[in-house]
């Protein structure tokens, strides 16, 4: 498997841990590199930043769930496009995480994030 292909699966593997499983501690100790740097403003510096963050939304959230629908690698670069859903009948929020690996391992963060709205200008949907 190319090193492309192995960046992208772990990006996949992070966000099922850690949001759809509910598993952070298991997502951190296998995809997360021992320094984390988050470009979110929302969300604290570091591993212990990424954490909270994702404890807090599981808690708030019970049935918070992510679903990957495109994955694209270049580099040590990977963007994720994906939509959380905080109920399983939530519209849902959009967002386009980039991550930069490190001998495989999440090292950097950033995103764009953007409610999915009740209507559109156009006909084209999210995804």
């Amino acid at each position: 498997m190319s090193d492309l292909e192995s960046n992208k699966r772990t990006v996949i593997e992070f966000f099922d841990l850690a949001f759809n499983q509910k598993r952070i501690d298991d997502a951190l100790e296998r995809h997360v590199g021992s320094t984390y740097r988050q470009h979110n403003p929302e969300i604290a510096d570091g591993r212990d930043g990424l954490v909270a963050f994702v404890r807090q939304l599981t808690t708030d959230f019970p049935d918070f769930a992510i679903s990957v629908k495109r994955v694209i690698a270049e580099g040590d670069l990977v963007a994720a496009h994906v939509v959380g859903k905080r109920t399983p009948d939530d519209r849902g929020v959009v967002s386009m995480d980039m991550f930069r690996l490190e001998n495989g391992r999440l090292v950097e963060h950033w995103d764009v994030v953007q409610d999915t709205p009740d209507t559109a200008a156009n006909d084209n949907g999210m995804f």
